[in-house]
C-alpha cells in the first residue's frame, strides 16, 4: 500500500542505544537477513513516506553504512549517553516541521508494522493518530506538523505521550489487524515468528532511476545531496546528513555539471561566518523536473507491480 493521501508525510526512525546482554544494538539487530532498522526503511518507503529521517547515537558510524544506499537522511543526537526515546524523536521532528504536513515516527526496536498499517493511519484527516490491535496501542504514531512546535516545548517526564497531552489534541485510534506494531526486539522469538508475512507485506517493485550520457551522472543518490544543500547551504552539512564523503560530493557535483553543461551549485566565499552553498536558478529547475519525472515513474512501476504480482 503506498501512500495514498494527499498530503506530504515524512518519516521518522529513533535509533535509541540499547544493548544486550550479547553486547547488540537493537537497530542493527537482524530479523531475517536484514537489520530491524533497515527493515522499518523499507516498510516507510513500501508506504510512499518521504523524507525518511534517522536519529542515531551509539554507533551511528556502522548504523550509517547499513543504510547509506537507502536514500534516507541522517541526524546525529550528540548527547546519546544520557538521552531517552523522546529526545531522538524532537530532533527528528523539529528537521522535518517545516518540510512535510504530517510525520510518522517509530522507534527502531519495533521493526514489524506492515505498510497497510500505515496507510490505514494516513486515511484519517487528524492531528495525532495510533494504531491498535486487540485494543492495545502500538507504534508508529502519526503527527501533524502543525502540532510539533507544542510537542518540542515539552520538557516533562512522560516522553511522547506526555507531549501529546500538554497539546490537548485528543488521539485517534485506528483498529488495524497487525500485531507487529505490539512486538519489540525483546522478543525475537514472536517477531521471528511474523517474518514471512512481513516480508510478504514488504514485497514492491524496486526500480532505480538515472540520467546518463555514456556514464551515469544523477540518480537518487545524486537528488539527495542537492537536497540537502539547498536545505543546509552546506556541501559539508549536506554530506554529514547523508553519510557520504566531501570529496566524493564535489566528484559528483562537478561531474554532474560538466555532463549538463551548466553550474548547478553556487560557491560564496567569505564573510564572517564562512561561505555558503546554494543551488543555481538551472540548478533548482533541473532538480525539480527530475522529481517529478522520477515520481511519475515510481506510480507507473507501482500501479504496474499491482496489476500483475499483487494477487
Amino acid at each position: 500500500m503506498i501512500n495514498n493521501n494527499k498530503k506530504l508525510t515524512g518519516g521518522v526512525i529513533a535509533a535509541v542505544k540499547k544493548i544486550f546482554e550479547k553486547d547488540k544494538v537493537e537497530p542493527l539487530l537482524k530479523v531475517g537477513s536484514i537489520s530491524v532498522i533497515k527493515r522499518i526503511v523499507l516498510t516507510f518507503q513500501r508506504a510512499g513516506i518521504y523524507p525518511i529521517v534517522v536519529v542515531t547515537g551509539y554507533e551511528s558510524y556502522e548504523i550509517e553504512r547499513d543504510l547509506a544506499s537507502f536514500g534516507v537522511i541522517f541526524l546525529k543526537n550528540q548527547n546519546y549517553e544520557t538521552s531517552q526515546m523522546f529526545d531522538y524523536a524532537k530532533i527528528g521532528l523539529d528537521y522535518l516541521k517545516d518540510k512535510c504536513d504530517q510525520v510518522i515516527f517509530n522507534p527502531a526496536n519495533i521493526p514489524m508494522f506492515t505498510p497497510e498499517t500505515i496507510g490505514s493511519m494516513l486515511n484519517y484527516n487528524e492531528k495525532v493518530v495510533s494504531p491498535s490491535y486487540n485494543g492495545k496501542s502500538g507504534h508508529p504514531i502519526l503527527i501533524a506538523s502543525e502540532i510539533i512546535p507544542e510537542i518540542l516545548k515539552y520538557d516533562g517526564d512522560m516522553g511522547m505521550r506526555g507531549a501529546i497531552q500538554q497539546t490537548g489534541i485528543e488521539r485517534k485510534w485506528v483498529d488495524v489487524e497487525d500485531e507487529g506494531i505490539l512486538h519489540n526486539t525483546d522478543d525475537i522469538h514472536r517477531l521471528d515468528n511474523l517474518l514471512e508475512k512481513h516480508n510478504n507485506d514488504i514485497m514492491h517493485s524496486f526500480v532505480k532511476i538515472s540520467i546518463e550520457k555514456e556514464t551515469l551522472f544523477f540518480d537518487s543518490r545524486t537528488k539527495l545531496l542537492l537536497l540537502l544543500i539547498q536545505d543546509t547551504h552546506s556541501v559539508r552539512n549536506a554530506c554529514r546528513q547523508m553519510a557520504l564523503s566531501y570529496s566524493k560530493a564535489w566528484n559528483m557535483i562537478n561531474y554532474m555539471e560538466k555532463e549538463l553543461g551548466y553550474e548547478v551549485v553556487e560557491r560564496k566565499h567569505g564573510g564572517k561566518n564562512g561561505g555558503k552553498t546554494y543551488l543555481t536558478k538551472e540548478g533548482i529547475e533541473f532538480l525539480e523536473k527530475y522529481e517529478v519525472f522520477e515520481e511519475n515513474v515510481r506510480l507507473f512501476a507501482k500501479a504496474e507491480f499491482d496489476r500483475l504480482f499483487s494477487k
